[in-house]
This record gives C-alpha cells, structure tokens and sequence, in this order.
C-alpha cells in the first residue's frame, strides 16, 4: 500500500511507502489528511512492555515548497491501457495486455503523431483491420476520445493499487471526457 501525498495546496506530488509518510509524521510535517482509510505501524516496545504505533491516513498534505507536478506523463503501452481500461476501443472487448496494441487514430504513415490525444488501444485484430486508414476510412468508430491525462489521472495511471479513498480523491478531479459513446 502506498500513501498518496498532497502539497499544502491540497494536489497530488507523488506516491510515497508508509515509512516515508511515518517520517513525515514524526518529522511534524503532515498538515492535514483526507480519506476514511488509515492504517497503524507498530514499532518497537518500551520498558512496560507496551508496543509503540503509529496511526497512517492513506492521503497526507505537507508542509514545504509548493511544486508544479504537471508536467507530462509519458506515452507508454502500460499507461494507454490503462487508460482505455484494457478494452479495444473499436470492438469494445476487454483484453489482457498481451493481446492488445497502441494505434494512431491518423495513421503514422500519414503524419499522424504519437500522442495521448492521437492514439487508442486496439486490440490486434481491429488494429490490423483498420491499417493506416482513419476510423472514418475503415468504417471503426471509436466508442470514447483519446486524451490527455491531467494531474490526477496521472496519480491513477501511475498507481495500480489504489485504496478505494484515494480513488475516490483523485477521481474527483478527472475530466468528464471519460465518457463512453453509447452505441
């Protein structure tokens, strides 16, 4: 489990291990928490005999500098996937990631960019049907938009075991371009 950590301002800066978020914690810096799930560290015993804890939101904000975290999130197969939610945007059928590929919606071969806003997952039979034509072209409309991650879905892309409160945080803030065609 990892503890998502908040600048002062109250946006995500990265992931951190809970011995980290347990130093912050000692160290004063935790200004505030989010969340309803939190999680105790046990350390060593005292004299009496009694074992030391440590109580750990799974959201913490902190003092220090405030710092522009958005910069961009690299384009991988991984995070496209994830992104699109393992399904072919052409067919709609969920896949496993072996079975699935990165298209450009304009094809490469005709100047098409690789991009966020350029590419969809396919899965590699739609892929190879549609070739270097564009959805129109081959007659394949795309079921959602291809976009570009903000600062929140970024968090999400980057983390794939995410408490169902830091979830609910960080989906709060993504772009209601999500939604899906009906068909």
């Amino acid at each position: 489990m990892l503890v998502l950590r908040l600048n002062k301002a109250g946006m995500p800066q990265e992931w951190i291990h809970p011995e980290h978020a347990a130093r912050l914690y000692c160290q004063e810096k935790v200004l505030f928490e989010l969340g309803s799930d939190a999680f105790t560290l046990h350390g060593g015993w005292n004299r009496d005999g009694v074992q030391s804890t440590l109580r750990l939101a799974s959201i913490i904000a902190c003092t220090g500098k405030v710092t522009d975290v958005n910069g961009k999130i690299a384009l991988t197969n991984r995070f496209l996937f994830r992104r699109d939610n393992y399904l072919c945007l052409y067919c709609g059928h969920p896949f496993p990631p072996s079975q699935l590929t990165r298209d450009h919606i304009l094809p490469r071969s005709r100047g098409g960019k690789d991009s966020w806003t350029n590419v969809a997952t396919a899965c590699s039979r739609c892929n190879h049907a549609k070739g270097a034509q564009t959805p129109e072209e081959a007659h394949m409309p795309l079921l959602a938009v291809p976009f570009r991650p903000n600062l929140y879905e970024r968090f999400y892309l980057m983390n794939r075991r995410i408490l169902a409160d830091q979830m609910s945080f960080l989906e709060s803030h993504f772009t209601q371009r999500r939604d899906w065609h009906v068909l």
